[in-house]
């Protein structure tokens, strides 16, 4: 049986990496005969590929989730991803679904939607942890033309103390590197100019690989493609920054100066209660490697407040580091207990009240050092690839190798333009 007459919609929540699995979602179904509409239309499937990587992303899942069935009663709701993942039996209590496909057992929605449909009992979801080799999943065609997030990594070995993505991601798993280049170098011909490199925990690529290969080898061999003209990376781990890493990407004209580097705490205790990698001494020389590499890089990255135990002290000392670095961007969450990890046991618990102080504050301090970034860059020689027509329609916005979101002047979409920054009330476009 084939899924042609079906309609089905999809909605995804969390990462770069949900984004690309429901593309290569979509791509097996429309091959399969079905229609895709759109998630507010009725359809006769929803799928939503949820998150849950907080408790907020557990509840917005929650909610898309009886939001579709809400649209339609009598269609079959599939939650897949994360969430559904780390508490199927809640999902099928309290949601409504009538389907739920782990992340590996997602990879095969087209299959498990005939098994539903012919009366037969989908496949089971394997456990996660006992996945030891990247499953196949590549695409070749996607419905953006200008950018695309490709999916070359998934799955988790550190094991911070607040986070339950390697218990609902499993172990770190690599496309092989052969694979990635095929895959990037078909969408390239299709006229996508730039590539973002994306994993669960990209710095990890190439671990588990035989023959001592590494996410510089495939850097570089996506630099190669004679067709891709941007490079973007996902985010890093510090410790991978190195000065031959960081010397590497230097020579490859390609590589968008634009690196998120894993933060979450400036201060020391902290950073070893959440079991991060590292010391803020060693983030600190992870940036300072870039600066020396790379003339004025955009730097962002993501910091927690309100961890068990972090007194005004120590968010004192985390907020005093993030302000001496001097981010592009900054991503603040406030902590989130998530049951079944370590933290979640952990004593010295926050009150919301306080979380939600240290987290306007950090906000605050995002927004300062953002504006000071953007300033700097006045004046400096830019490339923007546009993305979209303006409102207008007298010109296109798009994004800097830094990723400063940018007007340009009659630009017409997915093309590369090059001046200089100019900025007026608030809005930057490029002075040809």
């Amino acid at each position: 049986m084939s899924l042609t007459g079906k309609r089905i919609a999809f909605h995804t929540l969390g990462c770069k990496v949900n984004i690309y699995e429901t593309e290569v979602m979509i791509r097996d179904v429309l091959s399969d005969g079905a229609s895709v509409v759109d998630f507010r239309d009725e359809a006769d499937v929803y799928v939503v590929n949820t998150c849950s990587v907080t408790n907020i992303a557990d509840r917005k899942s929650r909610q898309m989730l009886h939001r579709a069935k809400m649209t339609n009663p009598e269609a079959l709701i599939v939650a897949c991803g994360c969430y559904a993942e780390s508490e199927q039996e809640d999902v099928l209590k309290e949601t409504g679904a009538g389907l739920i496909l782990g992340n590996e057992q997602k990879k095969h929605l087209a299959d498990a939607l005939e098994s539903w449909f012919s009366g037969l009992e989908a496949p089971a979801n394997p456990d996660i942890n006992k996945v030891k080799v990247y499953t196949p999943e590549t695409l070749d065609t996607l419905t953006d033309h200008t950018r695309a997030d490709v999916k070359v990594q998934d799955g988790c070995n550190q094991f911070c103390t607040y986070c339950i993505i390697p218990y609902v991601r499993g172990r770190v798993r690599s496309k092989p590197l052969a694979e990635a280049v095929s895959e990037i170098r078909a969408l390239s011909e299709t006229g996508i100019r730039e590539f973002v490199l994306s994993g669960i925990h990209l710095s990890s690529y190439g671990t588990d690989l035989d023959g001592n290969v590494t996410l510089s080898d495939l850097i570089s061999a996506v630099h190669d493609l004679p067709k891709v003209e941007r490079i973007r990376l996902g985010s890093l781990e510090p410790r991978v920054v190195t000065e031959s890493f960081a010397e590497s990407l230097a020579s490859m004209d390609k590589i968008c100066p634009h690196f998120h580097l894993s933060l979450q705490s400036g201060d020391a205790e902290t950073l070893k209660r959440m079991n991060r990698k590292y010391t803020p001494e060693e983030y600190r020389e992870s940036v300072r490697i870039l600066r020396e590499h790379f003339a004025n890089p955009a730097l962002t990255t993501d910091v927690i407040v309100g961890f068990p135990g972090e007194t005004e002290e120590l968010f004192r000392s985390s907020l005093e580091f993030v302000r001496s670095i001097g981010f592009y961007e900054l991503h603040v969450f406030q902590y989130s207990r998530r049951k079944g990890t370590i933290a979640d046991k952990m004593a010295g618990q926050i009150p919301p009240e306080i979380k939600k102080r240290r987290s306007e504050q950090m906000i605050a301090l995002g927004l300062e050092s953002s504006e000071a970034y953007r300033k700097l860059m006045i004046g400096s020689a830019a490339e923007v690839l546009t993305e979209e027509l303006s409102d207008d329609l007298s010109g296109s916005f798009g994004y800097t190798k830094e990723y400063i979101r940018t007007f340009v002047p009659g630009g017409r979409p997915n093309r590369i333009y090059r001046g200089k920054l100019a900025e007026e009330s608030g809005t930057f476009f490029l002075d040809i």
